[in-house]
């Protein structure tokens, strides 16, 4: 399965993609009815078939161009381990309310037990409790996996897992953190925050964490993302002694397209970033604080916003546009549809939806050739052939579920700048 031993190393958004985990979404998207959707954190039920059609797209394009893991893959291998099986299960089955479950599942094979983990176990009704139960599932699926940003979140060399806003995804979590702490294929360390899950108002997901280079992160405060957990990163930094520039910027928290960060704001290259105007741009009452870490000392202070504040540390930074410029309305429509959530390959080397046409043709104005997936999938062109360029997929589907490029991958691997 790929490199072994391959060494972890984030240092920017940008720098040329070397190695990147996904999940290829299955069945746990699929079962997923109008009344339990809200609660898995989506608006509509998606359309697996036609999902899987344009995840096929993105895969393939970042398979052009990056050693690619798929997560129940890492899972399979470290659930080999007895003991690492038996430590995960125990966490898993902690919060489950069928306390059979476990021997239920306990002598599939690793791979079916991966599988399972993931898609969901099915209640076995084989006692009058569990007969009347309105449950349909023991263990639930996990229907927002293939988002796999926001379970865990590489910082040059080492990880930081997620500290999930919702229960319904704190197993992404356990299941990331039993990779990163067991694989044979990954060399990293635990950037370590807490020692338990769900530690009262401590909130990171990795929508809202942006790497801005070896000295610098920028993150959103959110529905996802609290306070509290951000100041979990200062200590870590803080008592470590490592210098750095953390921009945090405050977020709306009335409308659901305001996830995360990375959902209003994305690096496209050493000096052009992705925004959504009406909050990164124009005055608003949401916060943009400058912190400052400098041999173990901390300074805070308040910025007019993300852009501003980069200048004053050296990052002068263009933006483009989310929805283009002539309209409101369409920037509305687009950034609800992902339009601002850019994923980069390299510098200036970029994939989003197709579906935001307002916004793709901004990019082209900025000098941004685009390419359909298709082209660089039976490689009738390359992004080595380009300075700068957008990777258009279909996105209908895939928005539907709440998130874009970025929100689909968790890159371990970059080039430094």
């Amino acid at each position: 399965m790929g490199n072994r031993n391959l060494g972890v190393n984030v240092n920017s958004e940008i720098g040329k993609l070397e190695a990147v985990i996904i999940h290829s979404m299955g069945s746990e998207v699929e079962n997923m009815t109008p009344e339990n959707a809200e609660r898995a954190l989506y608006s509509d039920i998606l359309n697996l078939s036609v999902a899987q059609d344009e995840y096929s797209d993105f895969r393939g394009v970042l398979r052009k161009n990056a050693e690619v893991y798929e997560v129940q893959d890492l899972l399979k291998e470290v659930l080999e381990d007895e003991t690492v099986k038996n430590e995960l299960l125990a966490k898993v089955c902690s919060s489950c309310k069928h306390s059979n479950v476990v021997d239920q599942i306990y002598d599939q094979s690793p791979e079916q037990l991966a599988k399972m983990l993931i898609e969901g176990v099915v209640l076995n009704r084989d006692n009058l409790t569990r007969f009347l139960s309105n449950q349909r599932f023991a263990i639930r699926p996990l229907h927002n996996f293939f988002f796999t940003r926001d379970s865990a979140i590489a910082i040059q060399n080492e990880i930081l897992v997620g500290r999930m806003a919702s229960p319904v995804r704190e197993r992404e979590a356990q299941i990331m953190e039993t990779i990163f702490r067991n694989s044979k294929i990954f060399n990293t360390k635990i950037f370590e925050i807490e020692n338990k899950f769900n530690s009262g108002d401590i909130k990171i997901e990795g929508g809202d964490v942006l790497i801005g280079g070896k000295d610098l992160l920028v993150i959103g405060i959110s529905a996802r993302t609290s306070t509290q957990g951000i100041d979990k990163i200062i200590k870590n930094f803080k008592l470590r002694k490592i210098d750095k520039h953390i921009i945090v910027q405050e977020l709306p928290a009335d409308r659901e397209s305001f996830i995360h960060l990375d959902m209003v704001f994305t690096f496209l290259n050493h000096d052009e970033c992705m925004v959504y105007e009406p909050v990164i741009m124009q005055p608003n009452r949401f916060h943009t604080i400058h912190i400052q870490i400098e041999n173990g000392k901390v300074k805070i202070n308040e910025e007019k916003n993300i852009l501003e504040c980069l200048k004053k540390i050296g990052r002068d930074m263009k933006p483009v546009y989310c929805g283009g410029t002539a309209d409101l309305w369409t920037q509305e429509r687009e950034q609800w549809h992902s339009g601002a959530n850019f994923f980069a390959l390299g510098p200036g080397k970029v994939i989003g939806y197709s579906r935001n046409v307002y916004t793709i043709e901004e990019m082209s104005k900025n000098g941004y050739e685009v390419i359909p997936a298709a082209d660089i999938i039976n490689n009738r062109t390359s992004t080595d052939d380009y300075k700068k360029c957008v990777i258009t997929i279909e996105g209908s589907e895939l928005s539907r579920g709440g998130g874009g490029a970025r929100c689909m991958t968790l890159p371990v691997r970059r080039k430094d700048l």
